[in-house]
């Protein structure tokens, strides 16, 4: 075992058998890897060195690439990441094995574009496994992150490319928390992060796509209950300005941002795989449910973000509270 990662309100526990992707694990787990393993995981994932594919002889085809027996699923090429994927659900803590077998054209691509091939792998080993089981607990992915200050508690969420990120470093700075960057699961009333790195211009960490580069999200908030629900945009005016937003309009951004995000995009075939192979989980992640319930129970903005900086989440919350 090289440690157990606390995300998204599940405890995975590693073991990786290939020096190369155990650092990827680590690097992927932003600093918050335990080296320290107990009985407590909640899934365990298993890298294995062998190079022979999972025997599917007599399995039932589920979809190209992947087949199921008695509950077991085996998929080829997860998400096209040169990994191989069984998923054992016979005992209360799930398994998830992988085996490197990439076809030729994907372990070029490994080498050429590492950057996307990092993240790509992370995903599979770490993320993916983590949100998949969080969905039979109850909660969903969400392309949003909660922030905590002193005066409130932020469920922001964004397109990508809007400068969430950025204002979350700004909250970050003043001495706030939150629970990570770009994902979360949830529940419609609390919050929980996904670790990840951030990526950020400026970064001291791996470089990543469009000139940005890691950095750990500092002293991160593993579940928050949040007391508003902030949806950023942007419009090319000078400051940043704040107003009220109606629930309907609020839910329905924070879902069509999670179906929006790149980094999900991969995600829904492989969960919906797993669910139809495993008969565990949803068919489908009731993110509406929990979108309404969000902006059903926590008063909603829109911030829209100007081109100079300005205040920060906290303090324009405040101001329109306090006109209110």
């Amino acid at each position: 075992m090289i440690g157990s990662l606390n995300t998204a309100g599940e405890l995975l526990g590693f073991d990786c058998s290939l020096p190369w992707l155990t650092e990827l694990i680590v690097e992927g787990s932003a600093g918050e890897l335990d080296p320290s393993t107990g009985q407590d995981d909640s899934l365990h994932i298993v890298v294995e060195k062998a190079r022979t594919p999972f025997p599917t002889q007599s399995w039932e085809p589920l979809t190209r690439g992947a087949w199921t027996c008695a509950h077991d699923v085996v998929m080829e090429n997860v998400c096209t990441s040169g990994l191989d994927l069984l998923l054992q659900t016979g005992s209360e803590r799930p398994t998830f094995t992988f085996r490197w077998r990439p076809p030729t054209r994907d372990r070029i691509l490994a080498r050429i574009l590492r950057s996307r091939f990092h993240l790509l792998a992370r995903a599979v080993l770490v993320q993916y496994p983590a949100l998949w089981w969080a969905g039979t607990r109850g909660r969903v992915p969400l392309h949003a992150s909660a922030s905590a200050t002193a005066q409130s508690t932020a469920l922001v969420t964004a397109a990508s490319g809007i400068g969430r990120s950025t204002l979350l470093l700004g909250e970050l700075a003043a001495g706030g928390r939150a629970t990570g960057d770009n994902l979360a699961v949830g529940d419609g009333a609390a919050v929980w992060g996904l670790v990840e790195p951030m990526r950020v211009d400026g970064g001291e960490g791996r470089r990543m796509p469009h000139g940005r580069n890691e950095t750990a999200v500092p002293d991160r908030a593993r579940e928050l209950t949040p007391d508003s629900l902030v949806v950023l945009r942007r419009d090319g005016r000078e400051l940043s300005t704040v107003a009220p937003l109606g629930g309907a309009a609020a839910a329905r951004a924070l879902v069509t941002n999670t179906y929006m995000a790149g980094e999900l995009r991969r995600y829904w075939a492989f969960a919906a795989t797993l669910a139809a192979g495993s008969g565990v989980g949803p068919a489908h992640p009731a993110i509406e449910d929990a979108a309404a319930a969000y902006a059903a129970t926590l008063p909603c903005f829109t911030l829209t973000l100007g081109r100079r900086p300005g205040p920060r989440v906290a303090e324009l919350l405040g101001a329109v509270e306090a006109a209110a």
